[in-house]
C-alpha cells in the first residue's frame, strides 16, 4: 500500500523506520509538525531526510494547499503515530482505506492528552494502548485493535512507556497496517458510557499532599516520573520528587523527615514511609537524593509542606 505516515518525536520515527524496514509499503508522504525556533529538528523529519522521502509540515490541515497536496500523493492509508495538530474529515478520508491513529490507553478509557499518566496515578492495575479509526470528537472513533498492559506496583511512567507501550505500540502499527492490507480490520465502536477523559497532567495537579493515604501518594510520584514530577517544598523551595521506594512502617508526622541514608531519605506517611531516591531542586538538575540531603545538611524532623 501507499501510506503517509503522520507523528512526531521518537515514537512517529520508530513507527516510520519499521514500516520502511519492513519493506511491504511505500512511504509515500512524511508529515510533521512545524519546526520549533530554537528546538532541535523532530526525529521524524530526520528520519525523513535520512531516508530520502517527501515531508511536509503544514501549521494545520484546513487549508486548500495541504488538501491539494495529500491528494496527490494518491495514498491508500494514512498512519497517524502521535499527532497533536487536529486532522479534519475531509484530510483523513482522502487515503482509499482512510486513516488510523494510535493512543496509549485502552479507550474509551483515558481519552485526553495525558493518557498514560492518569491510569498509573489512579492505581488502576493495567493500561494498554488502542488503534482506532479517528473521528472529529477526541479519541472516539471506532477501535481497529488493542493491546494490553500490566501496571506492576512500581513501575513509573517512564517504565510504562518506554518499556512497554512504546515497543508494543509500534508492533501494533505495523499489525494494523497489516489488517487493512487483507481486508481483516475491525471497525469496533466504543461503548460511550464507559468513557472518561483527563487533560494534560500538569504541574499543579503534581503536588503531593503527605496527608493523604501512602499508596495515593507513591502513584502520583510513580504517574509523574519522569513528567511532570511530583512536587513538595522544603524550607519555601521547590523540590520535586522523583525515583522513590515504598518503605515498612515508621513512626513520625505526614511529610516528616525521619531517616537519613546513603541512598536518599525516608519521609513518614501514615504509618508507613516513602523512600525517595533521586530530586530536582528547584532551578536545578536531578541529584540522588542522598547527595541533597548532605548538601543541605538535611536532618531527621524536617518536615516538608
Amino acid at each position: 500500500m501507499r501510506l503517509v505516515v503522520m507523528g512526531q518525536q521518537g515514537f512517529g520515527k520508530a513507527c516510520l523506520e519499521a514500516i520502511l524496514e519492513k519493506g511491504k509499503d511505500e512511504v509515500v508522504g512524511v508529515y510533521c509538525a512545524p519546526d520549533l525556533k530554537e528546538k532541535p529538528i523532530d526525529p521524524i523529519k530526520e528520519a525523513a531526510i535520512e531516508n530520502s522521502l517527501p515531508f511536509y509540515q503544514p501549521a494545520n490541515f484546513k487549508t486548500e494547499e495541504t488538501v491539494s497536496q495529500l491528494l496527490e500523493l494518491k495514498p491508500d492509508l494514512c498512519v497517524m503515530a502521535y499527532v497533536t495538530i487536529f486532522v479534519p474529515e475531509k484530510v483523513r478520508r482522502i487515503p482509499r482505506y482512510g486513516s488510523i491513529c494510535f493512543h496509549p490507553s485502552l479507550l474509551p478509557k483515558h481519552r485526553g492528552p495525558s493518557s498514560i499518566n492518569w491510569p498509573i496515578i489512579l492505581g488502576a492495575k493495567k493500561t494498554g494502548l488502542s488503534i482506532f479509526w479517528p473521528n472529529d470528537g477526541l479519541d472516539e472513533g471506532e477501535i481497529l485493535l488493542q493491546k494490553e498492559v500490566v501496571i506492576e506496583p512500581d513501575d513509573t511512567l517512564g517504565d510504562i512507556y518506554f518499556g512497554k507501550i512504546f515497543p508494543l505500540g509500534v508492533e501494533a502499527i505495523l499489525e494494523s497496517i497489516e489488517l487493512i492490507s487483507h481486508g481483516n480490520a475491525n471497525k469496533t465502536p466504543q461503548d460511550h458510557a464507559q468513557a472518561t477523559y483527563e487533560s494534560w497532567c500538569r504541574h499543579e495537579d503534581a503536588e503531593i499532599n503527605w496527608s493523604e493515604p501512602t499508596e495515593k501518594i507513591y502513584n502520583l510520584i510513580r504517574g509523574t516520573n519522569p513528567q511532570p514530577g511530583a512536587w513538595t517544598t522544603l524550607d519555601g523551595a521547590q523540590l520535586k520528587i522523583f525515583d522513590c521506594a515504598l518503605t515498612k512502617k515508621c513512626k513520625g508526622n505526614p511529610g516528616e523527615i525521619v531517616q537519613i541514608r546513603s541512598e536518599g531519605f525516608v519521609v513518614s506517611t501514615f504509618g508507613e514511609g516513602i523512600l525517595v531516591k533521586r530530586v530536582k531542586p528547584e532551578n536545578e538538575k536531578k541529584i540522588s537524593a542522598g547527595e541533597f540531603a548532605k548538601r543541605v545538611n538535611l536532618k531527621p524532623g524536617t518536615s516538608f509542606r
